[in-house]
């Protein structure tokens, strides 16, 4: 099998393919412009969220027999043309759990100590000690919407921390570690909602306006899933109003945003999508990727 890696992926595991028997050609700066001319080459792809897998470019290759994503969603691929087609669509949706996991928690504790305001004036020289009396994550509540593996992990850390977890998935039965309650149970009660769940169309702009205004007056928002699950003019229009005291944000609308305003908002921190950036996390999803293809070229 001939397989072509479009986005960044770990040498150790582009070697384990070869080494056992495919053909891995690399080129992680391809563009979308380049994709259709070199792709119908190839018998397999890895993408992660860089590269797009959308209709116009699966038509132009009769090859193609697999598509892996290095990562949680398949919202950068349409996977279910793909599938129609006859080719397998894979992910790799636990390598990178416990990292995404790890930065909600330290978004909620950023938010609640005012981490990154308290830092900024230090190095602006200042000593503002009276300004910045926080509160404890300790006793206060969590709404997750989505438990699935990253909200579980994000779960078992809260729950150690001393925060009572509610958690909403209208597909999930039961989970270790929180009460499962109706969305609006969720919103009117947790004093901190962190988001854990694929963006699809029934996810599109789910917490809007109306979710806002269910909310409690001071909740904190973590939204470290996919932009556009969370309508950013309402989010916007909660944090300059005082109906949320804070957002911390990983991923938006457009990556990278065209309109900035949100991320200027004194009350909001953010990251550039890094969510699964650690050395860890990337070791795992590099492993998990060659494994995945080892194992289809040899029909399992």
């Amino acid at each position: 099998m001939k397989i072509l890696v479009c986005d960044k992926t770990e040498a150790d595991a582009i070697e384990r393919m070869r080494a056992a028997g495919l053909m891995v050609d690399t080129n992680f700066e391809i563009t979308p412009e380049e994709l259709p001319k070199v792709l119908p080459a190839y018998d397999g792809m890895v993408v992660r969220s860089r590269t797009k897998v959308r209709q116009p470019l699966i038509d132009l290759c009769p090859n193609l027999k697999v598509i892996v994503r290095g990562g949680v969603g398949l919202d950068t691929i349409d996977a279910e043309y793909a599938r129609s087609k006859g080719i397998t669509v894979m992910n790799t949706p636990k390598a990178s759990s416990a990292s995404v996991a790890e930065l909600a928690i330290g978004y909620m504790l950023a938010m609640a100590r005012s981490i990154y305001k308290a830092s900024a004036t230090m190095k602006a020289e200042k000593w503002e000690k009276k300004a910045f009396e926080g509160d404890e994550i300790g006793g206060k509540t969590l709404g997750l919407i989505g438990i699935g593996n990253i909200g579980k992990e994000v779960a078992r850390r809260a729950s150690v921390l001393g925060m009572t977890v509610l958690a909403y998935d209208p597909y999930v039965k039961e989970a270790a570690d929180v009460k499962l309650v109706a969305l609006d149970e969720l919103l009117a009660k947790a004093d901190y909602i962190s988001l854990h769940l694929p963006k699809t169309k029934e996810s599109q702009n789910m917490i809007d306006k109306t979710q806002f205004e269910k909310m409690k007056t001071g909740v904190r928002i973590v939204n470290c899933a996919r932009g556009g699950i969370v309508n950013e003019a309402a989010l916007y229009e909660a944090l300059t109003n005082g109906k949320v005291a804070g957002a911390a944000l990983d991923v938006y609308a457009e990556e990278p945003p065209t309109d900035w305003k949100l991320a200027k908002l004194d009350n909001v921190i953010c990251s550039p999508h890094i969510g699964a950036a650690t050395k860890e996390a990337q070791g795992r999803v590099g492993a998990e990727v060659a494994e995945k293809l080892i194992e289809f070229a040899k029909g399992k």
